[in-house]
């Protein structure tokens, strides 16, 4: 790595964009200076994914007024203030991400394991395959052939325990003998990260079929996880065989300082990175066209999933198909008939780069957004989950820890910090309809900082944190991240109208009280980076973090939204009958000015 880093250029090839972006360092640290971007060129008729790249590039010499390019070549070191970078990384997503399958012997074991190591490394889980998933073997057969994955996670078994299932899982992907979707001619990367006494016969039964790796099992013993070493040989199998056969990566692989990443896997680690640095617990949330990503880092534990069939354009449909027509038209505040609210969402996903024309339009998209976000979030937590299958001695002292084996590490309550980004919200017209989406999909209880990143600038600066962190988080502070502002949630339910919590907020001196009652919603402005001591006083039927009816002292921050009072309570439920709950709507609407008043 070089000694001296004043200029920092970085890519991601997107599946439809390719954005790059140009960090120098002025005197109070790294800034963004520009941004580009161009349409991703992966696909005929270019084929080439450097076209693209090359494209994002010049428009960026273009704004930034420096000569970056030579030719086709990219200037590094840095020869003037005017001419070149020291420093190129890039990632991608192109030509579909990283499309694995995973084995294990029990599906809520070894499989959901070697679940994690896969999503934590980058990529989409095409499916798991276990021996207790209720599937003949020639079905699992069927199914590794029909999906052609880049990559097998072969898994299963703790170390000294079972043998004859690995190898029957083996025999499964022998017998497929699947061809990857890049490369004709090249054999099947598979990882084999199972019981170790398993690997001689694994590797009989596979080498000749596979290009077989072996690395450290993911569970040696049922009590503890290894997922690093999978992820790691992953992301070197993703070079070295898929990125190797894609088009024109190998020539893009030859201009980079460090190795390209997957995008979603250098969005984790951003934010990983964030939650070990400040030592605080993070969700993060991607919402694309095609897919929602979401990150979480609880107890020291990073966990990531990914909703392949829920986004926002060309998997539409299939958020229509998840939640059901209800419970998107329970967001909307105007009355539609379902005919034209399912025909909207056909045409957009036929038309995918649509944007909403009308104020309608833009509630009725928010509404759909509201909806993936909620699912795609009720999937992670059945995800992000203490190891089952361990037999715990109980003591007296787990009576206080935080979560049994198998239930879900995310605490909404203990949650400091969430992260939004993609287009349905980093785009939202207004930055407080941003601050509304996540809290109606995530439901935050306590107090909760929200943010959203400003122009999709996490997935470089991820990449980038691995060879130079101060510049990554140094931008990622002042330039990435949005403070929209903290939300504060007391969790119960009362009556409609009576008191929930009061809250008075220490500010230049000055004491500011405002009560709110259940069911309203309160919007308080509070400047960006301002942060004020702040008293929360809940009814006795309500819990802000310190148990039911306790005053919490606390620290909130302000943001470009101020602080919003959800008095609505936890469980959160909408009313059934039609025109209260478009009056509630209108209401909670108009609270937080989220559409122009007529």
């Amino acid at each position: 790595m070089k000694k001296k880093t004043n200029s920092i250029l970085a890519t991601d090839c997107g599946s439809t964009t390719t954005k790059a972006i140009l960090i120098e360092k002025k005197g109070e640290g790294y800034r963004l200076v520009v941004r580009g971007e161009a349409p991703t060129t992966v696909e005929a008729p270019f084929e080439d994914v450097t076209r693209g790249v090359l494209n994002a590039i010049r428009e960026v010499e273009e704004l930034s007024n420096r000569k970056i390019l030579d030719g086709e070549k990219i200037i590094t070191p840095q020869k003037s203030k005017n001419e070149g970078v020291d420093v190129y990384v890039s990632t991608s997503s192109a030509g579909g991400g990283l499309q694995m399958m995973v084995t294990g012997v029990v599906l809520t074991m070894t499989a959901e394991s070697a679940q994690r190591a896969a999503l934590g490394a980058g990529a989409i889980v095409m499916d798991a395959i276990a021996s207790n998933d209720g599937r003949l073997p020639y079905q699992r057969i069927e199914r590794i052939r029909k999906l052609r994955p880049d990559m097998i996670l072969l898994s299963g078994g703790v170390d000294g325990g079972t043998i004859s299932h690995v190898v029957e899982l083996a025999e499964l992907v022998r017998a497929a003998d699947p061809k990857p979707r890049f490369g004709i001619g090249y054999d099947l990367p598979v990882i084999y990260a199972g019981n170790k006494e398993a690997w001689e016969i694994v590797e009989k039964t596979l080498k000749d079929k596979a290009a077989l790796e072996s690395v450290e099992n993911i569970r040696p013993v049922l009590e503890r996880e290894n997922l690093q070493p999978a992820r790691n040989k992953i992301h070197d199998l993703f070079m070295e065989h898929v990125m190797a056969h894609a088009p024109g990566y190998k020539k893009l692989m030859s201009w980079t300082d460090v190795p390209i990443m997957p995008t979603p896997g250098a969005v984790g680690l951003l934010i990983q990175k964030i939650g070990e640095k400040q030592n605080i617990e993070v969700i993060g949330v991607d919402i694309g066209g095609a897919t929602t990503d979401i990150f979480s880092f609880f107890q020291n534990i990073f966990n990531r999933t990914v909703s392949a069939n829920l986004g926002m354009s060309y998997s539409i449909s299939n958020v229509l198909a998840e939640s059901g027509i209800e419970n998107i038209i329970r967001w909307i505040p105007f009355e539609i008939d379902e005919t034209e609210l399912r025909n909207i969402i056909r045409n957009k996903m036929i038309r995918p780069t649509t944007i909403p024309q009308s104020l309608k339009e833009l509630q009725i998209e928010q509404a759909i957004a509201r909806e993936a976000l909620r699912l795609a979030f009720k999937q992670h937590k059945s995800m992000a989950v203490g190891l089952k299958g361990v037999q715990q001695e109980r003591t007296i002292s787990d009576a206080f820890a935080q979560k049994a084996t198998g239930e879900t590490l995310v605490n909404m309550m203990s949650l400091d910090l969430l992260v939004g980004s993609g287009g349905s919200l980093s785009h939202a017209p207004r930055r407080v309809q941003a601050a509304a989406m996540l809290i109606d999909a995530f439901l935050p209880e306590g107090t909760t900082m929200l943010t959203v990143d400003s122009i999709f600038m996490m997935p470089q600066l991820g990449v980038l944190s691995t060879v130079h962190e101060k510049p990554a988080t140094e931008v990622f502070d002042k330039d990435c991240l949005i403070r929209l502002g903290t939300c504060i949630a007391p969790v119960g339910t009362g009556k409609e109208g009576q008191k929930c919590v009061n809250v008075k907020f220490m500010q230049d001196g000055r004491e500011i009280e405002t009560g709110v009652n259940f069911g309203e919603m309160k919007l308080v402005e509070l400047p960006v980076l301002k942060k004020v001591r702040t008293v929360l006083e809940p009814e006795k039927r309500f819990d802000c973090g310190a148990g039911k009816g306790k005053k919490v002292e606390t620290e909130v921050e302000g943001g470009v939204v101020g602080v919003i009072i959800d008095g609505r309570g936890r469980p959160f439920e909408l009313p059934e009958n039609k025109e209260d709950r478009i009056e509630k709507l209108k209401n909670w609407s108009a609270s937080l000015k989220l559409y122009p008043q007529r």
